[in-house]
């Protein structure tokens, strides 16, 4: 009672399964291709090296001879009116607009995480690993940001902050 020509279509099957396969393969190389041009470093402006501590950021402007310096939040005592409690540090690092910076990201003692949300950035920093990333800023101004790691206790009180300048 059933029609072997009907049932039996191995042939449309793997047409419709090579096709899609094909389709796929033809869509990815040109993507990954992209997506690792992206990620490559061409004659950055700056390099700045982002040290993770417990607690607090070292940053190493190292194509200036080497200026090092810590970045502490700022206690509730010593803010002035209009800066934000929990996000504002001592030392902000000084970036320019339209000029590539390449981050140096990495950590002296746990697991930490650079991250500047408004930025689009999130790094993380890992003891003996140097990670990095490229950004180009296009509009001045400060960008906050905190570790988004769980790297122990007070893990959120991680400030950093970039300014921004023309």
């Amino acid at each position: 009672l059933t029609n072997t020509n009907i049932t039996d279509a191995q042939e449309m099957e793997t047409i419709w399964t090579i096709l899609p396969a094909i389709i796929l393969v033809l869509i990815a190389f040109p993507s990954l291709r992209i997506l690792y041009l992206t990620d490559e470093v061409n004659n950055p402006s700056f390099t700045i090296k982002s040290i993770g501590h417990q607690w607090y950021w070292t940053y190493e402007y190292t194509d200036y001879g080497g200026l090092i310096f810590n970045s502490y939040m700022l206690p509730p005592l010593f803010l002035n009116p209009g800066d934000l409690r929990l996000l504002e540090v001592d030392n902000r690092v000084v970036l320019p607009i339209e000029a590539p910076v390449r981050m140096m990201i990495t950590s002296q003692d746990v697991l930490h995480s650079w991250t500047i949300p408004t930025l689009g950035l999130k790094t993380d920093a890992v003891p003996g690993r140097l990670n990095q990333t490229v950004f180009t800023a296009t509009r001045p101004g400060v960008y906050y940001g905190q570790c988004s790691e769980i790297c122990g206790a007070n893990h959120s009180f991680m400030p950093i902050v970039a300014e921004l300048i023309p």
